[in-house]
């Protein structure tokens, strides 16, 4: 399936309503040298989460009676709020270590929560289990064409308000939201996916030019851990994206505190992955101007608790 960046234009107009235009952020602090940063607030967006737009426009268009997704959390919880703006049946897959707060989350929606084993594999098969009993539509969370192009209206709305970025950076789980910015961008700046360590599916696929399975090594980014990246994600990235930055659990924390006491923005690990990728980005001194989507902020109060006692300030 080809897609373009007026796929991501068409999306931006039917969201428009729908979803909120999060503001964008400059704080001072988190400059480096001659590099600016840019903040695109998506923890403010409904649901916490950007996944909320490409979900809303996915749902919003089946006609369906009812969805199934399977999800680690974010997607889960945007397409349960989709199907209860609808008035449909949702059913969401979800791991068996799945964050409490957002098992609670899509709970609160009316949805049935389904979880089963650590792995995608394990979550898809119970899917297709469930869309055979009962025919509901399944919303993908990375090879929906309409989660694509929904997600990639967030960066589109980063560079309309910017207006002046070089570069781009994205978390990266099954990579549907970066390859949308990577749409939505339109080749007009350098756009980069980030992944944490021992879950980098999309830079060793990238590597190998065909989709590879990584198991997920531990992360505090619960959301960055599919396995496997997705194939319409992939295909779209494959000679377009500038590159991956790998983080860390260490810079991963610094990202989450620096954002909440700079920025008092309250960024959950997987979207501060994107803050810490920015600073390895900045650090190069290679860009003026970096865009960092912070994709949502659905975090366990006690994650909260203890990322913040470990914090240090980031370095003048």
């Amino acid at each position: 399936m080809s897609l373009t960046h007026g796929d991501v234009i068409e999306a931006h107009e039917w969201l428009k309503g729908r979803a909120v235009r999060t503001p964008v952020l400059h704080v001072d602090k988190l400059d480096l040298g001659g590099t600016s940063l840019w903040l695109k607030a998506e923890n403010l967006q409904h649901g916490g989460s950007y996944k909320f737009r490409g979900a809303t426009r996915a749902v919003g268009r089946t006609g369906a009676p009812g969805v199934i997704a399977q999800s680690t959390g974010n997607h889960g919880y945007a397409v349960a709020l989709a199907a209860r703006a609808n008035g449909m049946h949702c059913d969401i897959v979800l791991p068996m270590e799945a964050s409490l707060a957002k098992i609670a989350l899509i709970a609160d929606t009316g949805a049935t929560v389904h979880q089963v084993g650590t792995t995608v594999e394990e979550r898809l098969e119970l899917v297709a289990k469930l869309h055979a009993d009962t025919g509901h539509v399944i919303i993908d969370a990375y090879d929906h064409p309409d989660v694509v192009c929904g997600q990639g209206t967030a960066t589109l709305e980063l560079i309309q308000d910017t207006d002046h970025l070089d570069a781009i950076v994205v978390p990266v789980g099954g990579g549907g939201g970066v390859a949308g910015a990577v749409l939505a961008a339109d080749g007009g700046m350098d756009v980069y996916g980030v992944e944490p360590v021992g879950c980098d599916s999309l830079r060793r696929s990238l590597e190998a030019g065909h989709r590879v399975t990584v198991p997920p090594g531990p992360t505090l980014a619960d959301g960055l851990r599919p396995s496997t990246v997705g194939a319409l994600p992939l295909s779209i990235l494959r000679d377009t994206i500038a590159g991956v930055q790998l983080v860390d659990d260490a810079q991963i924390t610094r990202a989450f505190g620096a954002a909440m006491m700079y920025a008092k923005l309250l960024a959950e690990p997987s979207a501060a992955a994107a803050l810490a990728g920015a600073f390895q980005l900045a650090a190069t001194g290679e860009y003026r101007d970096i865009g960092v989507l912070i994709t949502g902020g659905n975090v366990d109060a006690g994650v909260v608790s203890t990322l913040l006692s470990t914090y240090q300030e980031v370095p003048a």
